[in-house]
């Protein structure tokens, strides 16, 4: 069954310039990656993407992390990968969320660490599931930003739109 997930190379993933190692490594699921985009990751957009840990202890650790503040690289690379079994594939392949409980041949394994602080940076989110993933892909990505239809959409028309536009 094709399935479609979220992929989010981490600030301290960009930071290590781990990118293409990550992207070499998640090639290995035969996946096709169907949108891609470099995101300067809003406050508003954080906490919605962790609105799951809004009353954990450090939910504000993860949202200063996803936006950059602990790496001093204020940008994500966000992917939508798509195909068969797409969301175990790369699960499998990200390894276990706790870095030092992760796999050494995972990415996580590999590249993540624990702060002295105990932040876990495990350089890459995977969505958990396919209810995630659509909620997820939605929320980073615009329709036409993907290059297939994952989901159904319709066609608005928006008066006084105020966008920015090359000067």
């Amino acid at each position: 069954m094709k399935q479609a997930t979220l992929i989010i190379i981490k600030p301290d993933g960009l930071k290590k310039s781990l990118t293409g190692n990550i992207l070499t490594r998640l090639s290995e699921t035969k996946l096709e990656i169907v949108g891609a985009k470099i995101v300067k990751v809003s406050r508003e957009l954080a906490e919605e993407h962790y609105k799951h840990l809004k009353d954990k202890p450090f939910f504000e650790e993860v949202i200063r992390y996803i936006q950059g503040e602990l790496h001093d690289r204020r940008k994500v690379m966000a992917l939508v990968y798509w195909g068969a079994d797409a969301i175990a594939k790369c699960r499998q392949l990200a390894g276990s969320t706790n870095p030092e409980e992760a796999d050494p041949t995972t990415i996580r394994g590999a590249y993540g660490r624990i702060t002295t602080s105990g932040v876990y940076e495990n350089v890459i989110h995977v969505s958990a599931n396919e209810e995630e993933a659509e909620r997820e892909i939605k929320l980073w990505f615009q329709p036409d930003e993907i290059i297939v239809e994952l989901y159904p959409i319709k066609e608005v028309i928006i008066k006084e739109k105020k966008i920015r536009v090359w000067a």
